[in-house]
């Protein structure tokens, strides 16, 4: 099989398989948790649901200064690495077309010279990561196979993204292939793996501040 072969059963078929188990893997994840049969609570509301759901969402999302004195270290990496992920992700250009001939919709990018300094900074972060998980002897005990395979997995589309996008070791075809291919590993762990949080974490959020609010705690 030629480089430009290669490439094009990248692009077409297999990227169209890793698209259909990425949404309907999704879908099928929230589906389980929206018709989990919960109860109906029978006691009368305190408050409301809807206020105490929006303020969880957005007071989890920066941390007290007790957590961030103990795990500040691991709270500023995560968080260069998702932002870093995002710009990566949604503000490259190339990667702007993608979604255009996907969805139809566009917006605005970012100077590759910048993408290409998020894309080192964001492993950086991501390494800084690893070695935490693997130093730290608590961290160590709790992880398991599936934590190291998605840290793997997330980290080889920015490296051989990168790789594609400076032509280093092999053909530009060549590369190109093999990041759109560990961009497909990636979509088709999603659903089936912690990286799902990205979605069920503000359901989470949102269901915990609503019970609350229907109660009325704070």
């Amino acid at each position: 099989m030629s480089d430009t072969e290669f490439l094009l059963l990248v692009r077409g078929p297999l990227f169209t398989l890793a698209t259909v188990i990425l949404v309907g893997g999704v879908l099928i994840r929230i589906a389980e948790i929206l018709f989990m049969g919960r109860k109906k609570s029978l006691a009368e509301a305190r408050g409301s649901e809807a206020s105490g759901g929006f303020r969880v969402m957005l007071s989890r999302s920066v941390p007290d200064a007790d957590t961030f004195h103990r795990s500040g270290f691991t709270i500023i990496s995560g968080y260069v690495f998702h932002i870093g992920l995002f710009v990566v992700i949604f503000l490259f250009v190339p990667h702007i077309l993608v979604f255009e001939r996907a969805i139809g919709l566009s917006w605005p990018g970012l100077p590759s010279n910048i993408i290409d300094a998020t894309t080192v900074i964001t492993l950086i972060a991501m390494l800084t990561l690893l070695i935490h998980r693997i130093v730290d002897p608590v961290r160590r005990m709790l992880s398991g196979f599936q934590d190291y395979w998605v840290w793997l997995v997330t980290a080889l589309p920015l490296i051989t993204g990168y790789f594609a996008f400076h032509r280093v070791g092999v053909s530009g075809a060549w590369m190109l292939a093999v990041h759109i291919l560990s961009v497909e590993l990636l979509m088709i762990t999603f659903p089936f793996t912690s990286l799902s949080h990205a979605f069920t974490l503000w359901m989470s959020r949102w269901y915990n501040g609503a019970v609350s609010g229907y109660r009325g705690i704070r």
